[in-house]
């Protein structure tokens, strides 16, 4: 049937299609709610929300089923190497039966039992976690609003197989790939949570003036100012008129509440830019760089510090010529901006106005105390982006791989 484009060294041999029927013993978990035999120890249950791309998370409270239940279904307990599809949901997701997992029971899952002289359990679930495969499941999908993947359908899959030892290959190539992005997530993740920790610490309370985390040679209570007090200049924004093509082709940066990422207090990245004339002949202003832009509406509780000069839409008011430093300035404004949005949520309020803003009370400490605060939390964000950085790379080198480890013929043939 072909060969792939990228392929190890030392394989020329064609690629076969092999019905699934054939390469092993396929079998449905449970199909009935059985909530009355569900306890906190015995046989643990794999329902399709724990099944991932590749592998199990079964979040802090797994559901474990009783053993007089689970003896009565004994037939239906996964073995090792056994590989577990979802049939509702995220269908086609696939994960392999391991230690932990052995004599677990699905529900509402189907599961292959590959003959291993023939098939890799591994190979196989990297495969059935292909694009490929997903699509042609959904395209096979029934149901009243909900897709089903039916294990009628299922058995008239065909899979692209080579040598038992070259699937083995593939499947060791994108198992270390999963491997490397699963460690920088939790390092992202990890990272995130040393940032949320920080920022609770390293700021006085409400009611206090010192936070509970300082650096060394620092004890002065900090000082109450208003917003408007740390800042010399402010500037609100526009939206030029759309019609007008010309005012659309400039080289000023101009950006809206969708340019800014939650949590993301740097490195924005505007998807348009206007004119000097659009500027002039519009309600938006041209901001000095080193400014932080704020929304103040739509999206209100995100801000950004601009390196560059920029210009904004009217959900947002800039503040400039700062008399504090800038890096601790964003992280004490995230926090503040953070309670602002948790104000407004759930009524009817759609923003804060420029001067509700400026009134804003927040606690500041000494110049050198404000820059080491500034620099130690930039840096934590640096190491946010460089881990999701990793991630999003070798999730494209992943998604490269597959698509051009497998005969592409056979992708054609479905």
């Amino acid at each position: 049937m072909g060969k792939p484009k990228i392929r190890f060294k030392g394989y020329e041999d064609d690629w076969e299609q092999r019905k699934v029927t054939d390469l092993g013993e396929i079998y449905i978990g449970l199909v009935t709610t059985m909530t009355e035999h569900y306890t906190d120890k015995g046989h643990l249950l794999i329902r399709n929300s724990d099944i991932k791309d590749g592998y199990f998370e079964f979040g802090e409270n797994p559901i474990y089923l009783d053993g007089e239940f689970s003896e009565q279904n004994k037939s239906r307990m996964h073995q090792l190497g056994d590989v577990i599809t979802v049939h509702t949901g995220d269908i086609g997701t696939s994960a392999v039966i391991g230690e932990n997992e052995v004599n677990s029971i699905g529900f509402a899952t189907i599961v292959t039992r590959p003959n291993q002289k023939i098939l890799d359990s591994n190979y196989f679930a990297t495969y059935l976690n292909t694009d490929t495969h997903k699509q042609w499941a959904i395209s096979m999908a029934t149901g009243d609003g909900r897709s089903n993947y039916n294990l009628k359908d299922y058995t008239k899959l065909v899979v692209p197989i080579p040598q038992i030892e070259e699937q083995k290959k593939i499947a060791t190539c994108i198992g270390n790939l999963n491997n490397l992005i699963t460690l920088h997530q939790r390092k992202c993740e990890e990272t995130k949570s040393l940032k949320k920790y920080m920022l609770q610490k390293m700021f006085p309370e409400n009611g206090k003036c010192v936070p509970k985390i300082r650096f060394s040679g620092f004890s002065d209570a900090w000082e109450q100012r208003k917003l408007s007090e740390i800042t010399i200049e402010t500037y609100g924004g526009g939206t030029p008129k759309t019609a007008n093509e010309e005012f659309w082709k400039g080289d000023i940066p101009w950006i809206q509440s969708s340019d800014l990422v939650e949590e993301c207090l740097f490195d924005v990245k505007p998807r348009k830019s206007i004119s000097q004339e659009a500027v002039s002949k519009s309600a938006t202003k041209l901001v000095p760089q080193n400014s932080i832009a704020i929304v103040t509406r739509v999206g209100v509780g995100k801000l950004a510090f601009m390196p560059f000069s920029y210009a904004t839409s009217q959900d947002f008011l800039s503040i400039s010529e700062l008399k504090t430093a800038p890096e601790f300035t964003v992280y004490a404004l995230y926090r503040m901006m953070q309670l602002v949005s948790n104000e407004v949520q759930g009524t009817s309020i759609k923003g804060i106005t420029k001067n509700e803003l400026l009134a804003k009370k927040m606690l500041i400490p000494s110049r050198n105390e404000q820059k080491k605060i500034g620099t130690y939390l930039h840096i934590i964000d640096r190491l946010i982006t460089l881990h999701q950085h990793k991630c999003d790379e070798l999730q494209k080198l992943k998604k490269f791989m597959l698509q051009n480890m497998f005969v592409q013929q056979f992708y054609n043939d479905f």
